[in-house]
């Protein structure tokens, strides 16, 4: 470095030093109009100075204008210093008129201390309040970065999930204080775009403690520490994983303290997942900074995290509180999976509870902050342990693999040769292909392009109320009077594919008092005889859209537990079994679940599936219902389910059921192609195939089709009735 520098010895300075210097100034630096924070890290060199690219190329500052977050960086050569932000940036000459104004350079302690300090130019700029969810998270198990909801006073207001807690002997989610509230509140979860309960506030929290009680023997007798963390008691540990949702398993907790909180964090790259803004990546900025002063008290965050090299914001948003951040390298870290398809093990060392815009004025910059508090802290003012290893071996991400893998497996099993290339060209329009499945799927933002096999689920439920009855039918619930007596839907069509008709099903539903009536094969019916009607006029685009959408229910016909009245069990204990049987055991097992249907493929020998009509579409799917139920009962899922309880349940549920699971999907996959080809062929009859496109269909003309609510409308059972041999909806 250069001699005006080298006169000092910066490097050597502690955390301690710092924090006793900027104690012993807390009156000065507060009484200077232009200081709006403060905290202590390293010395941000501008890009511009003669060291940001070398410490031997020093030179005495001042002449690259304004030192700012976005145009200053730490160096691996920049000493430990007091950070000073300012929100008026004055020239040596125009301070040299009112010294009293300026930030002094270095700051004297009585005992011969000098603690440099470091001027950024920045100014606060407001956040918006409200937060908006945009995507839509998967079913099944719940975790870390799952959006939380409470509605208070009439308000909504969304966090994030943090992490599974216990005390020894309940298990809880980490959150904010400032988002559980009061004890006894009800919390949601938001999965699927439906509100699910979770549990409710546990009463046990902490807010803002005295600094020197959160690190004892450090300088801050001014300062309030905010920790901001609460607890929600959740109702059915099964129905959660450990892992954290887009990060992945939990390592050890960076244990921070007074006798470890080493400077060297500085800079550290860092990462979490937010409800609201996905994944954030930055990296530490700064420690202590003061983010408001009160009646000459001083509030701090442990950490104040900002964006990386190169970026100007971590893209935080209002929602992310709670997130959990991780350090991307440090001991004891996987930052990539092993190649086992398990997701990476990194260590947390923080909790997020807000956030910070902050501009570089002039330069038309602005970002976004998080400020984050130390999980050991948390952990011990609360009394509790991270937990884990709960359920895990899960991919970053977990999602609906068994739709996507119908869909996109149908495609491979046709036997058109035209019609197979055009579905392969559109794979992945209707599905994911199988690296993707295996690695995870994340959560679709709404308003871009979801796989047609899943709009069903992550689209039309919200958008398409009615659509809700199209996805099950409980064949098995049996009549226990009228003409329907001791007979059930799997009864009266046995042999009988008449009995396939939307009058005999609403008059035994009704028969029963079903409130809900389960029109799944009535759906493949209506949209075969659509698919006809593009075929026939040639709509190429119109009939793959039909087709990848009806994927999804005939994925709902080949799971045990969409066509049975044990759908979610048969009691409130078995709630869960559906989701943890279809999503988590699929999740976490995707990779046996691909390479069994390859075996599967080779060596099956199932039915010949032939569909003429939308009514043959029916039948088909009311016999992939019984092939499935039958092969696969759901009195057995329920049983195994209950049998596997604990944290290897999904492992114990896969080993049990996971061969005839296979089996199940591969016939909905066949079923599935054989209904397409069937509408095809019907549809084309003797015209030529037109010419085959040369590019997928695009994603931007299916999306259209499938939001609008008049394509392939959906309705209830009620609504449904046959009109010349085809399905008429008679109102909506």
């Amino acid at each position: 470095m250069g001699d005006w520098i080298k006169e000092r010895n910066f490097s050597s300075l502690s955390i301690r030093d710092l924090l006793d210097a900027r104690e012993a100034y807390h009156v000065h630096l507060a009484n200077l109009d232009n200081v709006f924070a403060t905290a202590i890290g390293r010395y941000l060199i501008r890009d511009k100075d003669p060291d940001s690219r070398s410490a031997d190329e020093a030179a005495p500052r001042g002449a690259s204008g304004a030192r700012t977050l976005y145009n200053s960086h730490v160096q691996k050569w920049s000493w430990p210093c007091v950070l000073v932000f300012v929100d008026v940036w004055e020239d040596r000459a125009a301070l040299s008129a009112k010294p009293e104004a300026m930030v002094p350079q270095y700051l004297y302690l009585p005992d011969g201390r000098v603690i440099p300090t470091c001027v950024v130019y920045a100014k606060s700029a407001p956040r918006s309040e409200g937060s908006q969810l945009d995507t839509v998270f998967p079913t099944g198990l719940l975790g870390g970065g799952f959006p939380a909801l409470q509605v208070v006073q009439g308000r909504r207001r969304m966090s994030t999930m943090g992490c599974l807690v216990t005390d020894g002997d309940q298990v809880f989610v980490l959150t904010n204080r400032h988002v559980t509230g009061e004890a006894g509140r009800e919390v949601y979860a938001v999965v699927a775009d439906t509100r699910q309960r979770i549990g409710v506030s546990s009463g046990r929290d902490i807010g803002k403690v005295p600094f020197p009680d959160a690190y004892p023997g450090w300088s801050g007798s001014r300062q309030m520490l905010n920790l901001d963390a609460g607890l929600i008691r959740i109702d059915d540990v099964t129905r959660w994983t450990a892992q954290v949702y887009g990060i992945g398993e939990i390592g050890p907790v960076i244990d921070l303290h007074v006798d470890t909180f080493d400077l060297d964090l500085i800079d550290t790259q860092v990462r979490a997942y937010g409800a609201a803004g996905g994944l954030l990546k930055g990296r530490i900025q700064a420690f202590f900074f003061r983010y408001r002063s009160v009646g000459g008290i001083d509030y701090v965050s442990d950490f104040l995290i900002g964006a990386r090299r190169g970026e100007t914001s971590i893209g935080t948003q209002p929602g992310d509180s709670g997130s959990l951040w991780f350090l991307e390298a440090v001991e004891g870290s996987a930052p990539a999976p092993a190649g086992d398809g398990r997701a990476p093990r990194l260590r947390p060392f923080a909790m997020q509870w807000g956030g910070q815009a902050l501009t570089a004025p002039g330069a038309e910059l602005s970002g976004t902050f998080a400020l984050a508090t130390c999980l050991s802290t948390i952990s011990r003012e609360l009394d509790i342990e991270v937990i884990a290893d709960w359920n895990i071996g899960h991919p970053e991400t977990w999602g609906a693999v068994g739709h996507f893998k119908v869909g996109a497996l149908a495609c491979e099993l046709l036997e058109d040769d035209w019609l197979g290339r055009l579905f392969m060209l559109n794979q992945r329009n209707i599905g994911y292909d199988d690296a993707s499945l295996q690695h995870g799927l994340g959560p679709h933002p709404r308003t871009k392009f979801v796989p047609l096999a899943d709009v069903a689920d992550f689209v039309w439920r919200s958008i398409r109320r009615a659509d809700d009855n199209n996805h099950f039918a409980d064949i098995d619930e049996v009549a226990d009077s009228g003409e329907f007596s001791g007979k059930s839907l799997l009864d009266l069509t046995q042999d009988r594919p008449e009995n396939v008709n939307p009058d005999i099903w609403n008059s035994f539903y009704q028969s029963i008092g079903a409130s809900k009536r389960g029109a799944l094969p009535f759906r493949a019916w209506q949209i075969f005889d659509a698919m006809i009607d593009f075929a026939a006029a040639g709509q190429i685009t119109e009939f793959v859209c039909a087709a990848g959408l009806l994927a999804h229910y005939i994925g709902d016909a080949c799971q045990p537990l969409h066509v049975s009245k044990l759908h979610h069990g048969s009691s409130e204990a078995e709630e869960d079994v559906h989701s943890t049987y279809e999503t988590a055991m699929l999740n976490q097992f995707a990779d046996e679940l691909i390479a069994g249907l390859a075996e599967t493929r080779a060596t099956w020998a199932g039915p010949e599936i032939r569909c003429e009509t939308g009514h043959d579409a029916a039948v088909a799917a009311v016999e992939l219902m019984r092939r499935t139920v039958t092969r696969l009962p759901p009195e057995r899922v329920i049983k195994v389910y209950n049998d596997s309880a604990g944290r290897s349940r999904t492992k114990k549920m896969w080993e049990a059921l996971g061969e005839d699971t296979v089996n199940c999907i591969f016939d909905g996959s066949l079923t599935l192609a054989r209904i397409w080809e069937g509408a095809w062929k019907a549809g084309r009859k003797r015209k030529r195939n037109p010419p085959l496109p040369s590019q997928p269909e695009s994603q931007e003309a299916l999306m259209a089709l499938y939001l609008d609510n008049k394509f392939l409308l959906s309705s209830k059972l009620q609504a449904l009735t046959v009109s010349e041999g085809r399905l008429v909806v008679t109102t909506s």
